[in-house]
């Protein structure tokens, strides 16, 4: 979920629980909430934490509420994991250190602490090498698997090989989720479960249909309803996400436009490519 912000930069928390509402009528299971959607390089930990009450208020068990609190140091995330542990949220977005590029055994020891200390919240790991500059291999995945509240990953890498490979060395029960809306299709395929998306914001029910379908064996079906929101999936990531998802919501009429630097307002070329995608799609 993106995170709102008023015309001076402060956190609109009025609109986020609006937001947060709309979202669930309109087909999100969970809500992630302070991941990079959520703009959460520049918020600080007490708004985010703000955020998380804000939204676990609103939602009312309607959804589960997965909390961002990553970091590249173990023990902040240890500290924001353990707020939104004490807070009952379902779950923590965990992703992979950034910066610091530690090896495999360096990622391995990261999550494992967190998960050791923060042992009453179900952990999602999130692997991101395009943001982080480090890519996890399939091989720690399946070694953090044995933890028992590591229970799933956020799979971004955009390799369809790293994805069976995962599949192939992790129990049935841990969870694979796309992190990029074009990939969700294939990535079932291949034994993920759903995604963690940005379209999902204009055409949530459309994604949960295409991966109702899917699970149902109407492929064709699910193709169909793929290849009819891929403009979408492409126009949403013409420049750095979230700034193209926030133009598409403010054409929609939210008062969420309103960006941090170092992020930008969306570049004219880009906003005429949103309306005009949002018209063919019928969500103008």
């Amino acid at each position: 979920m993106i995170a709102p912000f008023s015309a001076d930069g402060s956190v609109n928390y009025e609109v986020a629980e609006e937001l947060a509402i709309h979202l669930i009528k309109n087909g999100s299971d969970s809500l992630v909430i302070c991941g990079t959607t959520g703009e959460s390089p520049t918020l600080t930990w007490e708004e985010q934490h703000q955020l998380f009450q804000v939204v676990k208020q609103a939602v009312a068990g309607r959804a589960k509420v997965i909390a961002g609190t990553g970091s590249n140091s173990t023990s902040e995330a240890i500290s924001a994991t353990q707020k939104a542990m004490k807070l009952g949220l379902d779950g923590s977005l965990q992703v992979v250190p950034y910066y610091n590029k530690p090896p495999a055994e360096g990622l391995y020891q990261h999550f494992k602490a967190i998960a050791k200390a923060c042992p009453d919240i179900s952990l999602l790991l999130y692997n991101i090498p395009g943001r982080t500059g480090q890519n996890m291999p399939p091989e720690t995945v399946a070694r953090l698997a044995e933890i028992p509240n590591i229970v799933g990953i956020k799979e971004a890498s955009g390799k369809l090989d790293q994805v069976s490979l995962i599949r192939q060395l992790v129990p049935p029960e841990f969870d694979i989720y796309s992190g990029d809306d074009s990939l969700t299709l294939p990535m079932l395929s291949v034994g993920g479960q759903g995604v963690v998306s940005v379209a999902s914001h204009l055409v949530g029910k459309e994604l949960q249909e295409m991966i109702q379908c899917f699970e149902m064996g109407k492929t064709q079906q699910a193709t169909a309803i793929h290849l009819k929101l891929f403009p979408l999936f492409k126009a949403l990531f013409l420049t750095t996400n979230p700034i193209p998802i926030k133009a598409a919501l403010a054409l929609q009429g939210w008062p969420v436009n309103q960006l941090r630097l170092p992020l930008v307002e969306t570049p004219d070329s880009i906003q005429a490519e949103l309306k005009n995608v949002l018209n063919q799609l019928g969500l103008n």
